[in-house]
């Protein structure tokens, strides 16, 4: 099977083991609590887009575009851009009961989203064969409320709150936002 792989999808793999990679430095930091470990996670995320970035650009280039493509390249995205913010928000102190759910329903959004795109993606391209929007923010723009997040941590800001009695960190919202634009319908962004 690794033999009918093309260069693009060896891009998309590369995507999804930065996804993997920032889900484990994760992890070692929660275990570790070395704050080089939460960086690297942190990096590779960014680094995903790079990969996100060139995987469609030399399919197309090379006319190598394929629907295992085009499934692997969905797979990769709901971890780097889904599984991979979600588990870095948790290592940073995102915990409690009210935050899981908030980062679960982020990465749903985030799978639900990519699956409305493979299903609607041949419909909603246009006389080239290409989509010209996007239905809903794409979801690599899961960077925002990572960065967010980041710039909170090291400022020891992450804002715990205890609405009703019900501790959270209102950061936890960013990331439901996200979601929620992810899997906007009404909202259109031109394709670059």
């Amino acid at each position: 099977m690794i033999r009918g792989f093309h260069f693009a999808d060896l891009l998309t793999i590369a995507n999804g083991c930065c996804g993997i990679a920032a889900v484990f430095h994760a992890m070692r930091f929660v275990a570790s609590h070395e704050t080089a470990q939460l960086y690297v996670a942190v990096v590779l995320v960014p680094l995903a887009i790079v990969f996100d970035l060139l995987d469609g650009r030399v399919a197309r280039w090379r006319h190598k575009a394929s629907p295992m493509g085009r499934e692997m390249d969905s797979l990769a995205d709901v971890i780097s851009f889904g599984v991979a913010p979600a588990a870095i928000a948790f290592a940073v102190g995102l915990n409690t009961a009210l935050d899981q759910a908030l980062l679960i329903y982020f990465a749903v959004c985030g799978l639900s989203r990519l699956a409305r795109f493979n299903i609607t993606a041949e419909e909603l391209a246009g006389e080239g064969g290409k989509v010209t929007h996007f239905e809903g923010t794409p979801i690599p723009t899961s960077i925002v409320p990572l960065g967010l997040l980041l710039i909170l941590y090291r400022n020891e800001a992450l804002l715990p709150v205890q609405p009703f009695g019900i501790r959270m960190h209102l950061v936890s919202l960013l990331f439901a936002l996200s979601g929620s634009l992810m899997i906007s319908k009404t909202l259109r962004i031109p394709k670059p």
